[in-house]
């Protein structure tokens, strides 16, 4: 295993872990915009069931918003404890 090899696999996971938060930021600010449209689309409907419907916002807000942190979690994990490199390391010992 050659240090060119092993900086190849480092540059190609930046470039994934890069599209891989990219679509999660994009994932979640659309899925924040189509909460808060239905929400207000739902107030405009029925403003008594405003108190109900900002509950549920604030709620389904919170678990769209947990998912870049996981994304990003999943992300600072391939960059610092890089499992492609174990694995080529292995798979060339069994050549």
């Amino acid at each position: 295993m050659t240090p060119e090899m092993i900086a190849q696999i480092y540059a190609y996971t930046a470039v994934g872990v890069g599209v891989i938060l990219a679509a999660a930021g994009l994932g979640s600010a659309i899925g924040w915009g189509l909460i808060c449209a239905k929400t207000l689309e739902g107030i405009a409907r029925q403003p008594e069931m405003r108190p109900a419907l900002m509950t549920n916002m604030f709620i389904f807000a919170g678990l769209m918003e947990s998912f870049p942190f996981i994304i990003l979690a999943f992300a600072m994990w391939f960059l610092f404890a890089n499992p492609f490199v174990g694995a080529l390391s292995s798979a060339l010992g069994a050549l």
